[in-house]
């Protein structure tokens, strides 16, 4: 019997992980991508190919969208696509961080069907299937159950503190930082942060696999405008990243339209 897209996600995280432990971020070789898109390191090029050499024979028939590699638009014709991003948090990991990430998805249909997300350097998986719920090391979680905006801790970046994101006035949230933007949407799921939210332009390999953990355990996600991300499409970008339980996901949105804090 074929294994679930699930159990395909985690044996290839594991594998993929025990790959990026093997370098080193503040020695790993590393360069800049063309047009200012980042920095990449030969462990990103590494657990990329080991993904590759599990997920593409395993669903020979799957689209393929990985952070490391040239956009391919048959993509787009596939009913069902890989999501990836083989190191998330690169600048974090060429820093020394051990917070960075694999982000792994599965979308289908616009949405998002499987996903994890593994720190190898703490052991920490995070998975989800649609309707099946989000787990850490098989543990369930839950979003958070805070009701109140002010004083609630969110995982942002500076820029979306910038006053010009708030028509009405920036709401009084606790601002934290975690260098991977899968690992902060896998914290929102298990509740040790109250929201996250990034205003800017968010490709899919980012959030894939972050937001499907946090709608199982319970959170709401859309775009900084309240609109349901898709996945898979042309190109493959979301207009930044609100996610947080219901009760502060709507008022978080209305501010950001103007709405007051």
């Amino acid at each position: 019997m074929q294994e679930s897209d699930l159990a395909l996600l985690v044996r290839a995280a594991r594998t993929a992980g025990a790959v990026a432990l093997r370098f080193h971020g503040p020695t790993a070789k590393r360069w800049d991508k063309p047009e200012n898109a980042g920095p990449v390191t030969e462990a990103d090029i590494a657990v990329n190919a080991a993904l590759a050499e599990i997920l593409r024979p395993a669903r020979p028939d799957y689209g393929w969208l990985s952070e490391e590699d040239e956009d391919a638009p048959e993509r787009l014709a596939a009913e069902r696509c890989f999501v990836l991003d083989p190191i998330d948090g690169t600048t974090g990991f060429i820093e020394g961080s051990s917070s960075w990430s694999l982000s792994l998805a599965v979308a289908a249909g616009g949405a998002i069907g499987a996903a994890v997300v593994y720190l190898p350097a703490h052991d920490l998986l995070y998975s989800a299937e649609a309707g099946g719920g989000a787990w850490l090391n098989g543990a369930r979680l839950s979003a958070s159950a805070r009701q109140e905006i002010d004083g609630a801790n969110v995982l942002a970046t500076r820029y979306a503190l910038d006053d010009r994101n708030w028509p009405g006035g920036r709401p009084d949230f606790e601002r934290h930082h975690r260098p991977s933007l899968a690992y902060r949407l896998a914290l929102v799921a298990e509740g040790r942060f109250d929201a996250m939210l990034t205003l800017r332009e968010s490709w899919d390999w980012d959030i894939a696999a972050g937001l499907l953990l946090c709608v199982e355990a319970g959170a709401v996600v859309t775009d900084r405008h309240g609109g349901t991300p898709r996945f898979n499409t042309d190109p493959p970008r979301t207009a930044g990243v609100v996610a947080a339980p219901p009760q502060l996901h709507a008022p978080l949105i209305e501010a950001l339209r103007g709405g007051g804090g």
